[in-house]
């Protein structure tokens, strides 16, 4: 990283792993969230916000990972995809994969699973980071949690065909 200050290094350091974790999460695909990961680093290094503390600095690094990765999801190319027909159909993942269980989830609750079990957030630091309501957080938790336990154990683990 030429031409940028000791200060800026140790942030993207600090800051890089739960960056990609998160933009995986959200993206569940290797290649996309390295797209999102330098996405966020661009914008960093670009606008150089000053943080008034470490919460403050995750906080902005959380909420840019997710706006970047929505950004992402809505371009041309992820909203351009065609059905394959029946003779490709890949082979069922296992239910008790736990990545897959977390793939299955909406991107609310990916989030909030992601942000609470995974960067160990508390649902007042998570609420503050979305722009929720706490008790918003913590129904968003016990719905994600619901609905990873039927994933888990089974149920609705595969769209059902038509």
């Amino acid at each position: 990283m030429t031409g940028h200050n000791e200060e800026q290094i140790k942030i993207v350091k600090r800051n890089s792993n739960m960056v990609y974790r998160l933009a995986f999460s959200q993206m569940k695909d290797k290649e996309d969230a390295d797209d999102v990961y330098q996405d966020v680093f661009l914008r960093y290094l670009k606008n150089n916000p000053c943080f008034e503390s470490a919460e403050h600095e995750k906080a902005w690094f959380i909420r840019v990972t997710l706006n970047c990765s929505k950004t992402s999801l809505k371009s041309f190319w992820k909203t351009r995809v065609a059905e394959l027909d029946e003779r490709f159909e890949a082979e069922p993942v296992s239910g008790d994969d736990l990545s897959f269980a977390l793939n299955k989830l909406s991107k609310k609750h990916r989030a909030v699973i992601h942000l609470f079990y995974y960067e160990d957030m508390s649902t007042a630091d998570i609420a503050q980071v979305l722009k929720l309501k706490e008790g918003n957080v913590r129904m968003l938790l016990t719905r994600a949690r619901r609905e990873l336990k039927k994933i888990l154990e089974g149920e609705d683990c595969f769209e059902k065909r038509v």
